[in-house]
């Protein structure tokens, strides 16, 4: 098995076994994005050298306009898609095994935490792995602090709160916020 073979069943949906093959070859590619993001966090490095190791850490180029503040977490980093003009705080960590994508002109808060995966409920089959992506669209602005949970989509120009934990949908225009989170009015309210 290899990493593509990986990608692909991870953004089919499906679910990763916690004994197979597949599941090895995302335990490799996490200790790259260990060596990656250690590297990354080690200390100060210029603007360009940090898009050039998120380069590396999600295996395709990061446009110029990306700027990320360290540390920065992404324990798997192969599945993390960014667009342009987006600014993301210190401190945030990426779960994107199933898949993290950030449309242009996002702005994501200090400390936040994106998920893509749940573990199997069964005891006996908990080291399996459910992926479900989370899209955040163009223009949204996440709150520090906030959690984003699996197969989440936050619409366009919304606003999720601080210390939110987004756990369905959020409209594009819309503001959410709260635990779980909930949409609260409209951003031209």
């Amino acid at each position: 098995m290899e990493l593509r073979d990986l990608l692909d069943a991870l953004n089919a949906g499906e679910s990763i076994l916690g004994d197979s093959p597949l599941h090895a070859v995302m335990l490799q590619t996490s200790q790259n994005a260990m060596r990656i993001t250690g590297e990354l966090n080690s200390g100060y490095h210029e603007p360009a050298r940090v898009r050039e190791l998120l380069s590396e850490l999600t295996g395709r180029p990061v446009d110029e306009t990306v700027t990320v503040f360290p540390p920065f977490t992404a324990d798997f980093g192969k599945n993390i898609a960014f667009g342009r003009r987006i600014f993301i705080n210190a401190g945030c960590t990426f779960q994107d095994q199933g898949g993290v994508t950030i449309g242009d002109d996002s702005l994501i808060g200090h400390n936040v935490v994106i998920a893509t995966l749940n573990h199997d409920l069964a005891p006996n089959r908990r080291g399996d792995m459910h992926p479900h992506p989370v899209v955040i669209g163009r223009n949204v602005w996440v709150g520090s602090n906030a959690t984003i949970l699996p197969g989440v989509t936050i619409g366009d120009d919304a606003v999720i709160g601080a210390a939110s934990v987004v756990t369905k949908d959020v409209p594009a225009g819309s503001i959410a916020v709260g635990s779980p989170a909930r949409v609260v009015r409209s951003v031209t309210e």
